[in-house]
């Protein structure tokens, strides 16, 4: 096939956030394993791995992609083994087998040494359940059960890209802990299901994040980077010609005073034309990264625990900007789908996780199911 009519295109994506400080944040003698399902095929596989959040250099030992019952070694600049410097990242070698559309590969890696377990992100859903084992097992197809346990963490790995058709793009989600959980996954499920051949779904999204504020304390430095860190470090993806954006309900919700929680001053809040203004900015970065853009609307809320009337006030006056600016390509309305017509604050009670800021695994589906077909043509 000619080369002008291929490129490189991401079929699998995360973010990278700040694990939670722990006493047991090094690990060594570890494999970790993820699964990557592609929805497109290709001649060559190749993989990134983030530091971003560390503040010290890791080494990977080993890594192996089994495709099909077969292991492929992959390297970085020809040598299996990888040293990557805090807050930076490493692209491997292309790796060359052929990928089908459907497919699913195993990516694990070996951390040999005591290793800073820093560069992390939390994600679920149907297609993301990792696993990890003692020792080397970058050559065990299947991890025995005595060893390993599965895991929701993601760590270092935060793309997987595949050299395929130029047909073949990518759609990123980009959130917080919302998007960081169940429906993209969904999303990639109905782009197989209605026939959505060129289109990947990844996520770049981290749970607690916020627009505007980042925390500066071991306690919560885990809920992430502000978006001035993240936008431009996670957004540019291989094949990736749309972003769709929903975030901001943390920026609302966090700030409860020094008086209930000395880390979330009410100093924190932000207007709602400083939420606008933030959102502009991302709407600008990905403008000049030649993106599409689409908004997602914020969730109900009520409920939560720190709801109030004024934090409802600020959701729906920044809902409607959403719903109304001309600035992006359209505006997904995600508030509308989930929302209880006998009481648009709340969720409607089947798609409630319980916490009343969450969906359920009903409710995730439903976000998939109201994203404009045509962000995914």
């Amino acid at each position: 096939m000619n080369n002008q009519n291929m490129h490189w295109a991401s079929v699998w994506g995360n973010a990278v956030s700040i694990a939670e400080n722990r006493p047991e944040s090094f690990s060594k003698n570890i494999t970790l394993r993820y699964p990557v399902y592609s929805r497109f095929g290709g001649t060559s596989v190749k993989l990134t791995f983030d530091n971003y959040c560390g503040t010290e250099p890791i080494t990977i030992e080993k890594t192996t992609v089994l495709h099909n019952g077969v292991f492929h070694t992959v390297t970085f600049g020809g040598y299996g083994a990888v040293t990557i410097p805090a807050g930076e990242n490493a692209v491997s070698d292309p790796v060359n087998f052929t990928v089908a559309a459907g497919d699913t590969m195993n990516v694990s890696f070996y951390l040999a040494d005591y290793t800073q377990m820093r560069s992390v992100v939390f994600t679920k859903g149907p297609l993301s359940v990792g696993s990890y084992a003692i020792g080397d097992q970058t050559e065990a197809e299947k991890f025995d059960i005595d060893i390993s346990r599965s895991t929701h963490y993601f760590y270092f790995l935060s793309n997987v890209s595949v050299y395929t058709e130029k047909a073949n793009r990518t759609v990123v989600c980009y959130g917080d802990s919302i998007t960081a959980q169940d429906w993209p996954d969904y999303l990639t499920l109905r782009c197989k299901e209605e026939g959505y051949k060129n289109t990947a779904v990844i996520r770049r999204a981290t749970s607690g994040s916020r627009i505007l504020r980042e925390y500066s304390c071991i306690t919560y430095e885990s809920y992430g980077l502000k978006g001035d860190r993240r936008f431009h470090h996670e957004v540019p993806t291989d094949g990736a010609d749309c972003v769709l954006i929903q975030q901001g309900i943390n920026d609302i919700i966090h700030p409860v005073g020094t008086d209930v929680n000395p880390f979330r001053p009410m100093s924190d809040l932000p207007t709602v034309e400083q939420l606008i203004e933030g959102m502009k900015k991302y709407i600008a970065q990905a403008r000049s990264f030649g993106y599409k853009v689409y908004v997602g609307t914020l969730l109900p809320i009520g409920g939560w625990r720190t709801y109030a009337p004024f934090r409802e006030e600020m959701r729906n006056e920044f809902n409607n900007w959403l719903r109304t600016t001309d600035l992006v390509d359209g505006c997904v309305d995600f508030d509308k789908a989930l929302a209880d017509p006998a009481d648009p604050t709340r969720f409607l009670p089947a798609y409630d996780s319980g916490d009343h800021l969450h969906p359920s695994g009903a409710g995730y589906k439903a976000m998939a199911q109201a994203v404009n077909a045509e962000i995914l043509k």
